[in-house]
């Protein structure tokens, strides 16, 4: 008679069926549209989190606030025979229904519509001289162009890190599927016309909120925070961190904690982090209260990527999370002391204690971010089992 294992049975089990609930929760995040902050699809995620949130017993919070959304009527380059349809950076200045005319040359010329290649990975030298371009209003327009590395049909849009403080020249982000002919015409210095006519409207945006109650009152809180919002689809940009958070949830509703745990998923990531601040505002005396803010960040479920990265505010939480890290999953990380990416900076900034995971990503703000294609599933349920582990023995439990 063949003996089987029964508890190695059960474990790959439990770890298909929470592959599978990732699968759900990821495909249909990505499948609600673009996830634009204060949008229809802001909205109709606010409601599907919300029910997510119920589905596992616990009680969703919904906190409302006021929002002026950016209204794009139109948004284009016209040079020559290129008609090139874009998106407006978020924290930019804007044009009439005219639009500005003027000579097209290379950003820091003398010419009036400043062009450069912009990539949405991170910092480097061409963010720095597309900052001093901007900062200097040393064009009366300028329009970069999605980096080549990332897929053509599609704008990897910038993040508006001063979307409160708008400031330079109106900026038009263009696909570089007509890089060639853009360029042949910046050499020509041909005469183009970039229009960025968009509006302010009133409107509202939703940060959803729970909490799970600990069993000892006198413990400080873990705090639980993922985005919930982006540009376009962002299948593994933001649906990774919303899939973890939901396991957290769900494994602390039954392994019940001793301290309180909170559960935020915050919209505004993609203007400047403007849904963290506002909770941030109401209650400012968290950052340094809290425990631990566990910040699943963006990236980490890519397929297309470089290695994931965890930010720790200081050497023990370093420390603590590295056996249970050891055994389920390999990363990089940041030395500690450093400003961390992501919304971990505002946790950083006010002094509290952190660990951020978030990953790097081709697809990095581009409408090819979508499920399932750009998303590693495999990895992401090891990862997702991994921040379940540590948020257990944080808060005070463990599955054991």
């Amino acid at each position: 008679m063949t003996l089987t294992n029964g508890p190695a049975l059960a474990g790959q089990a439990a770890t298909e069926a929470q592959a599978a609930r990732i699968a759900r929760i990821i495909s249909d995040y990505a499948g609600q549209g673009n996830h634009r902050t204060g949008t229809a699809v802001d909205e109709l995620s606010a409601v599907w989190l919300e029910q997510q949130i119920s589905a596992h017993g616990v009680t969703p919070l919904r906190d409302s606030f006021p929002f002026q959304r950016l209204e794009v009527h139109r948004a284009q380059l016209l040079a020559g025979d290129l008609q090139l349809p874009g998106v407006p950076l978020y924290d930019c200045h804007y044009t009439d229904a005219a639009g500005i005319s003027g000579h097209l040359g290379e950003l820091g010329s003398a010419a009036e519509i400043g062009v450069a290649m912009a990539s949405p990975f991170g910092a480097g030298p061409g963010h720095e001289a597309i900052e001093v371009a901007r900062r200097a209003n040393r064009h009366k327009a300028i329009v970069l162009v999605t980096d080549q590395r990332l897929p053509a049909g599609g704008v990897a849009t910038l993040n508006a890190e001063a979307f409160t403080e708008p400031y330079g020249p109106p900026v038009l982000q263009v696909a570089h599927d007509q890089w060639p002919a853009l360029q042949l015409a910046l050499q020509a210095g041909t005469t183009a016309r970039l229009i960025a006519h968009c509006e302010y409207v009133a409107a509202e945006t939703i940060n959803v909120q729970a909490k799970i109650a600990g069993t000892d009152a006198t413990l400080a809180p873990l705090v639980v925070m993922t985005p919930r919002s982006g540009w376009w689809q962002c299948a593994s940009e933001r649906g990774g961190g919303i899939a973890a958070l939901l396991e957290i949830m769900a494994a602390l509703q039954v392994h019940k904690p001793a301290r309180d745990v909170l559960f935020t998923l915050n919209s505004g990531h993609e203007l400047g982090h403007t849904g963290l601040d506002y909770f941030l505002d109401k209650q400012p005396e968290l950052v340094r209260d809290a425990y631990l803010w566990l910040h699943l960040g963006a990236n980490f479920a890519a397929s297309q990527g470089a290695a994931v990265r965890l930010q720790y505010s200081d050497a023990a939480l370093q420390s603590m999370f590295a056996g249970i890290l050891g055994t389920l999953v390999a990363a990089n990380e940041t030395p500690i002391g450093t400003r961390p990416y992501g919304e971990a900076r505002n946790i950083f900034d006010g002094g509290g204690r952190f660990v951020s995971i978030l990953g790097g990503n081709q697809l990095f703000h581009h409408p090819a971010d979508r499920w399932p294609e750009a998303v590693d599933l495999q990895s992401t349920q090891r990862w997702v089992a991994a921040l379940v582990q540590l948020s257990l023995g944080v808060a005070g439990k463990s599955a054991g």
